[in-house]
Parts: structure tokens; C-alpha cells; sequence
């Protein structure tokens, strides 16, 4: 009986000395996921960036949850097929081309919910048109595992009411 007693107790006692331990590395985990979901979102608005910059509209779009909310400033409010067929539309005319760039400013993750905020900066030719907006993107884990932008609010800070 004395054996089993022992036993448990040195068994215990290496759990009093590990436990720290575990609390500590469990305490680190969710950053980490964390971490990786802002990675995550980050290579995902570069692979939309490649996606539009080759005219590549499926790709583009798939960076679009099928709830999208869009206001763009001087287009107004948009849903997922609106926005996707004004991405098509800009793609498929052969007498423009457009490449994007981007700048992301933060990624704030939390669990299925992220905001993003950025700015993309537009050139469009023939004409050398350049021009920059800013945007607050929101994303959401869905089923598939996947981020997808929810909503998104995107102006331009010299845009002066259409002018």
C-alpha cells in the first residue's frame, strides 16, 4: 500500500512541476493561431492582387464571401454578383489595363472575424490614371476554412462628390 502511495505522489508531484509549463505553452497557442490567420488573410489579398493584375476574374472573386456588402465611393453599395460582374466588366475591355498594389496597414483577427485596413492604389492605361483608396475590409472564416471579405468600404480621399 505504501508503494501505490509513492507512486501517485511522485506521479502528482511531476504534474505540480510540468503544469506550469503546459499553462504556459496553452497561454501562447491563440496568437499563434492568430498569427496565422493574419498570415493567412495577408496571402490572400495578394493572391486577389495577382488574381485582377492577369485578369483572372474567378480568382478574383473568390476572394468575395456570396454575403458581400461593398460601398465603393461614386458606385455606391454592391452585393457579391454586382461586384463580381463590375470586376468582370473592368477585365474583359481590351482597351485598358489595370494593375493594382497594395498596403496593408493592420490585420486585427478575432476567431471567425478580422478587419483589415489598407489602401490600393489603381493605374489604369492607356491615360496613366493613378489612383489611391482607402478601405476597411472585413473578413470571415467560413465553412470551407477559408477567409472571404463579408463587407468592405473602399474611398478615395481626393474623390470630391464626382468632380
Amino acid at each position: 500500500m505504501r508503494r501505490d502511495r509513492t507512486t501517485i505522489g511522485a506521479m502528482f508531484s511531476r504534474v505540480r512541476i510540468g503544469l506550469p509549463f503546459i499553462v504556459f505553452a496553452l497561454q501562447f497557442h491563440p496568437v499563434v493561431a492568430i498569427a496565422d490567420d493574419a498570415a493567412d488573410i495577408r496571402s490572400r489579398l495578394r493572391r486577389w492582387t495577382e488574381s485582377f493584375n492577369s485578369r483572372d476574374k474567378v480568382g478574383a472573386c473568390d476572394l468575395f464571401s456570396k454575403s458581400l456588402v461593398s460601398d465603393v465611393q461614386g458606385q455606391g453599395e454592391a452585393s457579391y454578383e454586382t461586384r463580381c460582374a463590375t470586376i468582370g466588366k473592368a477585365l474583359d475591355d481590351p482597351q485598358r489595363s489595370f494593375h493594382y498594389s497594395l498596403n496593408i496597414k493592420d490585420i486585427i483577427v478575432d476567431k471567425t472575424l478580422a478587419v483589415v485596413r489598407l489602401n490600393w492604389t489603381l493605374k489604369i492605361s492607356p491615360g496613366d490614371i493613378v489612383s489611391t483608396e482607402i478601405g476597411l475590409d472585413v473578413f470571415r472564416k467560413e465553412n470551407d476554412g477559408r477567409w472571404r471579405i463579408v463587407r468592405f468600404i473602399a474611398y478615395d480621399p481626393a474623390f470630391e462628390g464626382g468632380k
